[in-house]
């Protein structure tokens, strides 16, 4: 097992909505080489490669311009390069996939008895060069961040909380928008601060916004993510809404788990299908 048992108790404990610390026994694994990972991010195509500066502020307005060096040499060469780069979908590689499927299988009977059937299950692996920034933002997937090489600390920030992340925000990004937030440094005290080491995770709710400071040496991250029916129908009950705030309407916000949202969510599942026949 790569999470051993008390980990398991305590993400069973704390799931889905509860950020906290789990321990596993992935750190070692030759597939998380930086010379393996450079030959996976070479390997996989253009839209599954991301990768920019590190000294970046918590707050930036769009995508960072991406620096010259190619990606396989941006990883290899990561303790001087000053980038983080993500390797996105990585179950692409049929050895990623696998060892995906065996994590989450450790995990499915706690998330399934909590939020249904797990869908949609991802990979990432982030390399990250010494004390780069990934600045604010917020992900729509359920996330386990395993740290494997050298030490990050992510400030988190409550998931649903309009102080945090406007609930226009949210509509953007469900209805094709960026997933990057606008930073202002009074919010700071808002946030909770999880450093992890080789051998630590840390599970990350759905649309909790954060940030990541990488510690002083370079740093490689897996990140396991899955969707839930919950997780979907929030999601386009917020798409709903803004189509209700472009009538001029103000929508009720939906609600966190164990909220449904299901009216809104149907209505703008049939709202899609209709304007994809016409």
């Amino acid at each position: 097992m790569i999470f051993p048992a008390d980990a398991r108790m305590t993400f069973a404990r704390n799931y889905p909505e509860v950020p906290h610390v789990l321990t596993h026994e992935l750190r070692d694994h030759p597939l998380f080489e930086l010379e393996a990972l450079a030959a996976l991010a070479e390997s996989l195509p253009e839209r599954s490669i991301e990768y920019n500066r590190g000294d970046l502020p918590i707050g930036v307005a769009g995508k960072p311009e991406r620096p010259a060096l190619g990606i396989g040499d941006t990883i290899r060469g990561i303790a001087e390069t000053g980038c983080w780069a993500v390797c996105k979908n990585i179950e692409q590689d049929p050895r990623y996939a696998e060892l995906l499927a065996a994590l989450l299988a450790e995990l499915r009977p706690a998330i399934e008895e909590r939020t249904g059937r797990m869908m949609t299950p991802q990979a990432f692996v982030f390399v990250t060069s010494p004390n780069a920034v990934t600045p604010y933002h917020f992900d729509p997937e359920h996330n386990i961040l395993l740290q494997l090489r050298g030490s990050k600390t992510m400030t988190q920030f409550p998931a649903g909380d309009a102080v945090y992340a406007p609930d226009e925000a949210h509509e953007a990004y469900h209805t094709g928008g960026a997933r990057e937030l606008t930073w202002r440094d009074d919010m700071a005290a808002g946030g909770q601060d999880f450093t992890i080491a080789p051998g630590e995770a840390l599970f990350v709710p759905v649309m909790a916004p954060h940030y990541v400071r990488n510690g002083p040496v370079p740093s490689v991250s897996l990140s396991i993510t899955w969707r839930s029916e919950w997780s979907f129908a929030e999601a386009d009950a917020r798409a709903f809404n803004r189509e209700m705030r472009r009538l001029g309407l103000r929508p009720r916000v939906p609600g966190r788990w164990p909220a449904r949202n299901l009216a809104k969510a149907y209505a703008w599942r049939l709202m899609r299908k209709v304007r994809a026949r016409s």
